[in-house]
Protein backbone atom coordinates (compact mmCIF):
# COMPACT_ATOMS: atom_id res chain seq x y z
CA UNK A 1 0.00 0.00 0.00
CA UNK A 2 1.16 3.50 -0.51
CA UNK A 3 1.03 5.57 2.35
CA UNK A 4 0.27 9.55 2.63
CA UNK A 5 1.17 12.67 4.13
CA UNK A 6 -0.92 13.58 7.80
CA UNK A 7 -4.19 14.34 6.18
CA UNK A 8 -5.81 17.59 5.98
CA UNK A 9 -9.09 18.41 7.87
CA UNK A 10 -10.51 21.08 5.09
CA UNK A 11 -13.73 23.46 5.92
CA UNK A 12 -16.65 22.30 3.82
CA UNK A 13 -17.26 23.86 0.69
CA UNK A 14 -20.82 25.92 0.14
CA UNK A 15 -22.45 25.32 -3.37
CA UNK A 16 -22.87 28.80 -4.93
CA UNK A 17 -26.97 28.56 -4.24
CA UNK A 18 -26.64 28.95 -0.55
CA UNK A 19 -22.51 31.75 -0.72
CA UNK A 20 -25.49 33.95 0.27
CA UNK A 21 -26.58 32.49 3.44
CA UNK A 22 -25.18 34.39 6.80
CA UNK A 23 -23.06 32.24 8.24
CA UNK A 24 -24.87 32.19 11.51
CA UNK A 25 -27.77 30.54 9.51
CA UNK A 26 -25.35 28.39 7.73
CA UNK A 27 -24.55 26.79 11.65
CA UNK A 28 -28.02 26.72 12.72
CA UNK A 29 -29.08 23.26 12.97
CA UNK A 30 -33.06 24.54 12.35
CA UNK A 31 -31.86 26.20 9.27
CA UNK A 32 -30.35 23.43 8.13
CA UNK A 33 -32.91 20.98 8.45
CA UNK A 34 -35.82 23.66 7.41
CA UNK A 35 -33.86 24.30 3.83
CA UNK A 36 -33.13 20.87 2.96
CA UNK A 37 -33.19 19.92 -0.90
CA UNK A 38 -36.74 18.30 -1.22
CA UNK A 39 -37.50 18.86 -4.97
CA UNK A 40 -35.84 18.66 -8.49
CA UNK A 41 -35.67 21.91 -9.05
CA UNK A 42 -34.01 22.94 -5.95
CA UNK A 43 -31.60 19.84 -6.49
CA UNK A 44 -30.36 21.50 -10.46
CA UNK A 45 -29.77 24.47 -8.76
CA UNK A 46 -26.66 22.73 -6.62
CA UNK A 47 -25.60 20.16 -9.56
CA UNK A 48 -25.71 19.14 -12.96
CA UNK A 49 -27.92 16.11 -13.23
CA UNK A 50 -28.02 13.75 -16.51
CA UNK A 51 -31.70 12.95 -17.77
CA UNK A 52 -31.70 9.20 -16.14
CA UNK A 53 -31.18 11.18 -13.10
CA UNK A 54 -33.85 13.35 -13.69
CA UNK A 55 -36.17 10.85 -14.52
CA UNK A 56 -34.82 8.55 -11.11
CA UNK A 57 -36.00 11.67 -8.78
CA UNK A 58 -39.23 11.58 -10.00
CA UNK A 59 -39.53 7.73 -9.68
CA UNK A 60 -38.34 7.38 -6.74
CA UNK A 61 -39.62 9.93 -4.77
CA UNK A 62 -42.52 8.36 -4.54
CA UNK A 63 -40.79 5.11 -3.14
CA UNK A 64 -38.55 6.57 -0.83
CA UNK A 65 -38.57 10.69 -0.21
CA UNK A 66 -35.45 12.88 -1.59
CA UNK A 67 -33.72 14.98 1.64
CA UNK A 68 -30.41 16.22 1.70
CA UNK A 69 -28.89 19.23 4.09
CA UNK A 70 -27.61 22.00 2.36
CA UNK A 71 -24.14 20.83 4.03
CA UNK A 72 -24.74 17.59 2.50
CA UNK A 73 -25.51 18.55 -0.67
CA UNK A 74 -22.55 20.94 -0.69
CA UNK A 75 -19.80 18.30 -0.87
CA UNK A 76 -21.19 17.20 -3.96
CA UNK A 77 -19.83 17.48 -7.45
CA UNK A 78 -21.43 19.64 -9.18
CA UNK A 79 -20.71 17.67 -12.34
CA UNK A 80 -20.75 14.32 -10.76
CA UNK A 81 -17.25 13.42 -11.04
CA UNK A 82 -14.36 13.92 -8.25
CA UNK A 83 -10.98 14.42 -9.14
CA UNK A 84 -9.65 11.29 -9.78
CA UNK A 85 -12.60 10.77 -12.25
CA UNK A 86 -14.08 8.38 -10.23
CA UNK A 87 -17.96 9.19 -9.67
CA UNK A 88 -18.54 11.42 -7.14
CA UNK A 89 -19.35 9.10 -3.68
CA UNK A 90 -21.49 11.85 -1.93
CA UNK A 91 -24.17 11.91 -4.65
CA UNK A 92 -24.25 8.36 -5.21
CA UNK A 93 -25.63 7.94 -1.60
CA UNK A 94 -27.71 11.22 -1.41
CA UNK A 95 -29.40 11.45 -5.64
CA UNK A 96 -31.42 8.62 -6.46
CA UNK A 97 -29.94 6.61 -9.65
CA UNK A 98 -31.56 4.71 -12.00
CA UNK A 99 -31.21 1.40 -10.13
CA UNK A 100 -32.29 2.11 -7.66
CA UNK A 101 -36.04 1.54 -9.02
CA UNK A 102 -34.77 -2.31 -9.84
CA UNK A 103 -36.43 -4.30 -7.01
CA UNK A 104 -35.02 -8.35 -7.73
CA UNK A 105 -36.47 -11.35 -6.02
CA UNK A 106 -33.60 -11.81 -3.37
CA UNK A 107 -34.13 -8.57 -2.00
CA UNK A 108 -36.78 -7.75 0.74
CA UNK A 109 -38.40 -4.71 2.36
CA UNK A 110 -37.46 -5.66 5.93
CA UNK A 111 -34.13 -7.74 5.46
CA UNK A 112 -33.05 -7.61 9.41
CA UNK A 113 -36.33 -9.25 9.70
CA UNK A 114 -37.06 -6.05 12.65
CA UNK A 115 -40.94 -6.05 12.25
CA UNK A 116 -40.64 -10.19 13.35
CA UNK A 117 -38.70 -9.29 16.03
CA UNK A 118 -40.84 -6.36 17.45
CA UNK A 119 -42.30 -7.18 20.25
CA UNK A 120 -44.08 -3.89 20.90
CA UNK A 121 -44.25 -1.01 18.50
CA UNK A 122 -41.36 1.16 18.38
CA UNK A 123 -38.63 -1.54 20.26
CA UNK A 124 -37.03 -4.71 18.53
CA UNK A 125 -35.61 -7.23 20.70
CA UNK A 126 -33.28 -9.29 17.81
CA UNK A 127 -30.56 -10.23 20.18
CA UNK A 128 -30.46 -11.70 23.87
CA UNK A 129 -29.42 -9.20 25.94
CA UNK A 130 -30.00 -5.61 23.75
CA UNK A 131 -32.95 -3.70 22.03
CA UNK A 132 -33.41 -1.13 19.48
CA UNK A 133 -35.66 1.91 19.72
CA UNK A 134 -36.80 3.09 16.77
CA UNK A 135 -37.69 6.46 17.96
CA UNK A 136 -37.91 8.74 14.90
CA UNK A 137 -38.67 8.76 11.39
CA UNK A 138 -36.55 11.86 9.91
CA UNK A 139 -33.43 12.56 8.61
CA UNK A 140 -31.31 15.55 7.74
CA UNK A 141 -30.36 13.06 4.41
CA UNK A 142 -32.18 10.08 3.37
CA UNK A 143 -29.82 7.80 2.17
CA UNK A 144 -30.14 6.14 -1.20
CA UNK A 145 -28.88 2.92 0.39
CA UNK A 146 -30.94 2.69 3.57
CA UNK A 147 -32.20 -0.90 4.92
CA UNK A 148 -34.69 1.18 6.92
CA UNK A 149 -36.61 2.49 3.21
CA UNK A 150 -39.90 0.83 4.43
CA UNK A 151 -40.56 2.90 7.42
CA UNK A 152 -37.63 5.60 7.10
CA UNK A 153 -39.04 8.99 5.71
CA UNK A 154 -42.56 7.88 5.59
CA UNK A 155 -44.54 9.00 8.86
CA UNK A 156 -47.47 6.25 7.87
CA UNK A 157 -45.34 3.06 7.62
CA UNK A 158 -44.54 2.55 11.26
CA UNK A 159 -45.17 3.62 14.76
CA UNK A 160 -41.87 5.60 16.63
CA UNK A 161 -41.67 6.54 20.65
CA UNK A 162 -42.87 10.41 19.63
CA UNK A 163 -45.94 9.66 20.76
CA UNK A 164 -46.89 8.48 24.67
CA UNK A 165 -48.79 5.00 23.84
CA UNK A 166 -45.63 3.13 22.38
CA UNK A 167 -43.26 4.73 24.58
CA UNK A 168 -45.32 3.23 27.72
CA UNK A 169 -45.47 -0.09 26.18
CA UNK A 170 -41.42 0.08 24.76
CA UNK A 171 -40.91 1.30 28.79
CA UNK A 172 -42.75 -1.46 30.09
CA UNK A 173 -40.82 -4.20 27.99
CA UNK A 174 -37.77 -3.37 29.11
CA UNK A 175 -38.29 -3.59 33.00
CA UNK A 176 -40.55 -6.55 32.51
CA UNK A 177 -37.16 -8.13 30.20
CA UNK A 178 -34.41 -7.75 32.72
CA UNK A 179 -32.07 -9.22 30.37
CA UNK A 180 -32.03 -6.55 28.16
CA UNK A 181 -28.73 -4.42 29.34
CA UNK A 182 -28.37 -2.38 26.02
CA UNK A 183 -30.71 0.04 24.44
CA UNK A 184 -29.51 1.62 21.45
CA UNK A 185 -31.62 4.58 20.28
CA UNK A 186 -32.40 4.83 16.21
CA UNK A 187 -34.45 5.46 13.82
CA UNK A 188 -34.70 7.29 11.00
CA UNK A 189 -32.08 9.98 13.34
CA UNK A 190 -32.46 10.38 17.19
CA UNK A 191 -30.55 13.71 16.61
CA UNK A 192 -33.77 15.16 14.58
CA UNK A 193 -34.98 15.00 17.86
CA UNK A 194 -35.58 18.20 19.64
CA UNK A 195 -32.85 18.29 22.71
CA UNK A 196 -36.01 18.09 25.11
CA UNK A 197 -37.36 14.97 23.81
CA UNK A 198 -33.77 12.97 23.30
CA UNK A 199 -32.91 13.97 26.40
CA UNK A 200 -36.37 12.26 27.99
CA UNK A 201 -36.04 9.42 26.01
CA UNK A 202 -32.48 9.01 27.41
CA UNK A 203 -33.75 9.55 30.98
CA UNK A 204 -36.60 7.29 31.04
CA UNK A 205 -34.24 4.35 30.00
CA UNK A 206 -31.60 5.11 31.89
CA UNK A 207 -33.55 5.02 35.09
CA UNK A 208 -34.94 0.87 34.69
CA UNK A 209 -32.58 -0.70 36.65
CA UNK A 210 -30.92 -2.94 34.19
CA UNK A 211 -30.13 -1.40 31.65
CA UNK A 212 -26.47 -0.92 31.54
CA UNK A 213 -25.75 1.50 28.78
CA UNK A 214 -27.39 3.11 26.02
CA UNK A 215 -25.81 3.62 22.23
CA UNK A 216 -27.09 6.24 20.14
CA UNK A 217 -26.49 5.80 16.53
CA UNK A 218 -26.60 9.07 14.34
CA UNK A 219 -25.42 9.82 10.85
CA UNK A 220 -25.66 13.68 12.14
CA UNK A 221 -22.29 13.72 12.47
CA UNK A 222 -21.65 13.25 8.69
CA UNK A 223 -24.88 14.77 6.99
CA UNK A 224 -25.47 17.63 9.99
CA UNK A 225 -22.31 18.40 12.12
CA UNK A 226 -24.19 21.74 13.13
CA UNK A 227 -26.46 19.39 15.25
CA UNK A 228 -23.97 18.72 17.91
CA UNK A 229 -24.22 21.31 20.77
CA UNK A 230 -21.91 21.56 24.16
CA UNK A 231 -25.46 22.01 25.93
CA UNK A 232 -27.08 18.90 24.68
CA UNK A 233 -23.89 16.73 25.09
CA UNK A 234 -24.12 18.20 28.94
CA UNK A 235 -27.31 17.45 29.49
CA UNK A 236 -26.83 13.65 27.56
CA UNK A 237 -24.04 13.34 30.23
CA UNK A 238 -25.82 12.76 33.16
CA UNK A 239 -26.89 9.64 31.66
CA UNK A 240 -23.56 7.96 31.30
CA UNK A 241 -22.71 5.77 29.90
CA UNK A 242 -24.03 6.78 26.56
CA UNK A 243 -21.98 5.73 23.44
CA UNK A 244 -22.42 7.44 19.60
CA UNK A 245 -22.56 5.43 16.88
CA UNK A 246 -21.47 7.11 13.80
CA UNK A 247 -21.78 6.63 10.09
CA UNK A 248 -19.01 7.62 7.83
CA UNK A 249 -18.21 6.04 4.49
CA UNK A 250 -15.94 8.06 2.98
CA UNK A 251 -12.75 10.52 3.46
CA UNK A 252 -15.08 13.47 1.67
CA UNK A 253 -17.31 13.24 4.60
CA UNK A 254 -14.62 14.22 7.59
CA UNK A 255 -14.10 17.85 7.17
CA UNK A 256 -13.10 20.09 9.44
CA UNK A 257 -16.88 20.59 10.71
CA UNK A 258 -17.43 16.89 11.21
CA UNK A 259 -13.83 16.27 12.95
CA UNK A 260 -15.22 19.46 15.39
CA UNK A 261 -18.42 17.56 15.78
CA UNK A 262 -16.70 14.52 16.79
CA UNK A 263 -14.34 16.14 19.65
CA UNK A 264 -17.11 17.91 20.74
CA UNK A 265 -18.38 14.90 21.71
CA UNK A 266 -15.37 13.00 22.59
CA UNK A 267 -14.46 15.74 25.03
CA UNK A 268 -17.87 15.47 26.69
CA UNK A 269 -16.84 12.18 27.85
CA UNK A 270 -19.17 10.46 25.03
CA UNK A 271 -16.82 7.33 23.27
CA UNK A 272 -17.65 7.32 19.41
CA UNK A 273 -17.28 4.07 16.72
CA UNK A 274 -18.18 4.11 13.70
CA UNK A 275 -20.13 1.69 11.01
CA UNK A 276 -18.97 2.05 7.29
CA UNK A 277 -21.55 0.39 4.74
CA UNK A 278 -19.10 -1.74 2.01
CA UNK A 279 -20.88 0.34 -1.16
CA UNK A 280 -20.26 -0.51 -4.92
CA UNK A 281 -18.35 2.83 -6.54
CA UNK A 282 -17.99 4.78 -3.04
CA UNK A 283 -15.82 3.04 -1.31
CA UNK A 284 -14.89 -0.75 -1.83
CA UNK A 285 -11.58 -0.41 -2.19
CA UNK A 286 -9.15 -0.81 0.39
CA UNK A 287 -6.88 2.43 -0.61
CA UNK A 288 -10.46 4.67 0.32
CA UNK A 289 -11.15 2.56 3.63
CA UNK A 290 -7.69 2.92 5.04
CA UNK A 291 -7.70 6.37 4.62
CA UNK A 292 -11.14 7.35 6.08
CA UNK A 293 -10.18 4.82 8.95
CA UNK A 294 -7.74 6.88 9.36
CA UNK A 295 -8.78 10.52 9.30
CA UNK A 296 -11.71 8.97 11.75
CA UNK A 297 -9.17 7.58 14.48
CA UNK A 298 -7.54 11.99 14.26
CA UNK A 299 -11.30 12.87 15.09
CA UNK A 300 -11.55 10.15 17.52
CA UNK A 301 -13.88 7.73 16.07
CA UNK A 302 -12.58 4.21 16.89
CA UNK A 303 -13.54 2.53 13.33
CA UNK A 304 -16.29 -0.59 14.20
CA UNK A 305 -17.87 -2.16 11.76
CA UNK A 306 -17.49 -2.59 8.11
CA UNK A 307 -20.55 -3.51 7.38
CA UNK A 308 -21.94 -5.86 3.65
CA UNK A 309 -24.43 -3.82 1.94
CA UNK A 310 -27.74 -5.07 3.00
CA UNK A 311 -30.74 -6.93 0.81
CA UNK A 312 -33.32 -4.03 1.27
CA UNK A 313 -35.18 -3.21 -2.04
CA UNK A 314 -33.57 -1.19 -4.70
CA UNK A 315 -30.18 -1.05 -3.21
CA UNK A 316 -28.53 -4.12 -5.37
CA UNK A 317 -26.40 -1.34 -7.38
CA UNK A 318 -24.82 -0.84 -4.26
CA UNK A 319 -23.66 -4.57 -2.79
CA UNK A 320 -20.32 -6.02 -3.63
CA UNK A 321 -19.40 -9.77 -3.75
CA UNK A 322 -18.38 -11.08 0.17
CA UNK A 323 -15.00 -11.72 -0.91
CA UNK A 324 -14.62 -8.19 -1.63
CA UNK A 325 -15.06 -6.84 2.16
CA UNK A 326 -12.82 -10.03 3.05
CA UNK A 327 -10.09 -8.78 0.78
CA UNK A 328 -10.45 -4.98 2.34
CA UNK A 329 -9.78 -6.35 5.56
CA UNK A 330 -6.99 -8.83 4.59
CA UNK A 331 -4.89 -5.77 3.03
CA UNK A 332 -5.89 -3.60 6.15
CA UNK A 333 -4.08 -6.27 8.36
CA UNK A 334 -0.40 -5.44 9.29
CA UNK A 335 -0.70 -2.16 7.33
CA UNK A 336 -2.29 0.08 9.43
CA UNK A 337 -2.41 -0.49 13.41
CA UNK A 338 -5.55 -2.59 14.54
CA UNK A 339 -7.48 0.36 15.47
CA UNK A 340 -7.73 1.01 12.20
CA UNK A 341 -9.26 -2.38 11.88
CA UNK A 342 -13.12 -3.24 12.02
CA UNK A 343 -14.61 -6.20 11.57
CA UNK A 344 -16.23 -7.09 8.52
CA UNK A 345 -20.13 -8.00 8.98
CA UNK A 346 -22.81 -9.52 7.05
CA UNK A 347 -26.12 -9.14 8.70
CA UNK A 348 -27.75 -12.29 7.67
CA UNK A 349 -31.14 -12.40 6.43
CA UNK A 350 -34.09 -12.22 7.36
CA UNK A 351 -32.97 -11.21 10.84
CA UNK A 352 -30.53 -13.91 11.59
CA UNK A 353 -28.12 -11.10 12.97
CA UNK A 354 -24.37 -10.35 12.28
CA UNK A 355 -21.91 -12.55 10.93
CA UNK A 356 -18.37 -11.35 11.61
CA UNK A 357 -16.00 -12.62 8.36
CA UNK A 358 -12.01 -12.82 8.73
CA UNK A 359 -9.34 -13.41 5.89
CA UNK A 360 -8.06 -16.87 6.27
CA UNK A 361 -4.36 -17.03 7.99
CA UNK A 362 -4.15 -20.84 8.73
CA UNK A 363 -2.06 -22.08 5.96
CA UNK A 364 -1.69 -25.66 7.46
CA UNK A 365 -0.97 -27.54 10.48
CA UNK A 366 1.37 -30.21 11.08
CA UNK A 367 1.12 -31.49 14.43
CA UNK A 368 1.57 -29.05 17.11
CA UNK A 369 3.23 -26.72 14.36
CA UNK A 370 1.17 -24.23 12.97
CA UNK A 371 1.78 -22.50 9.68
CA UNK A 372 0.50 -18.79 9.09
CA UNK A 373 -0.04 -16.32 6.52
CA UNK A 374 1.12 -13.15 7.66
CA UNK A 375 0.22 -10.01 6.48
CA UNK A 376 3.31 -9.52 3.57
CA UNK A 377 2.62 -12.95 2.39
CA UNK A 378 5.11 -14.88 4.33
CA UNK A 379 4.51 -18.05 6.03
CA UNK A 380 5.24 -17.77 9.56
CA UNK A 381 5.22 -20.23 12.65
CA UNK A 382 3.64 -21.02 15.79
CA UNK A 383 4.10 -24.28 18.01
CA UNK A 384 1.56 -25.09 20.86
CA UNK A 385 2.84 -26.30 23.93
Amino acid sequence: MKYQAKPKFEPSPRAKLWQEVPDAQWSDWHWQHQNRIRTLDQLERVVVLSEAEKAAFRDASDLFRVAISPYYASLMYPEGVAPDGTRCPIRLQAVPQPEELEVHSSELKDPLGEEEHSPVPGLVHRYPDRALLYVTHHCPVYCRHCTRKRKVSNPAAGITLQSEEPLGQALQYLREHSEIRDVIFSGGDPLSLSDDRLVELVEKVSQIDHVQMIRIGSRNTVTLPQRFSKELLERLSAFQPIYFLTHFNHPRECTLEAKQACEMIANAGFPLSNQTVLLRGVNDDAETIRDLNHRLLMMRVRPYLLLQCDMAEGIRHFRTPIEKGIEIIDRLRGWSSGLAVPQFVVDTSPGGGKVALVPDSIHRREGKTWVFRNYRGQQKFYEDP
